[in-house]
């Protein structure tokens, strides 16, 4: 018996796109914002850091380049004015703070409770950051891939 138009193996509810078709457009809708959402929070972030004092500037700029290398998954935005790092749900990971914005004497590289860091009992959750050097930067790969493992 000859195949007609009638019978095809996807479903249709009308005569416009497929069940499957409407699917696929979806989740390229949904591919699409969080794209849009990706590029608007780092849009901010570099905003954020590009108005930080050079010194600031300098090393925000370095850990935003460790970052997002080496936590792809981690979506730039802003969290109080900060450059933050989120998780897929939008919550924060990591964050950096500028010296200049609380008048410290050192920036900040902090991690949330969703970075799984923990080591024990006990564990540092914030590291005070005076220069970054290849030392310290190596360090932070570390610990931005063990946050997000």
């Amino acid at each position: 018996m000859p195949t007609t138009n009638k019978q095809v193996t996807q479903k249709k509810t009308s005569k416009g796109f497929s069940d499957f078709e409407r699917e696929a457009m979806k989740e390229r809708a949904r591919e699409l914002k969080a794209e849009a959402e990706r590029a608007d929070g780092e849009s901010a972030l570099l905003a954020k850091i590009d108005e930080m004092p050079e010194h600031d500037r300098t090393i925000a700029k370095k850990l935003h380049a460790i970052v997002t290398k080496n936590a792809p998954t981690l979506k730039p935005k802003t969290w109080y004015g900060m450059p933050a790092y989120a998780d897929r749900d939008g919550k924060v990971v990591c964050f950096f703070q500028c010296a200049d914005k609380f008048k410290a004497r050192y920036a900040t590289l902090g991690f949330s409770d969703l970075a799984k860091l923990d080591d024990g009992d006990m564990w540092a959750t914030s590291f005070a950051l005076k220069k970054l050097t290849l030392a310290e930067e190596t360090k932070i790969i570390a610990l931005v891939k063990k946050a997000v493992s």
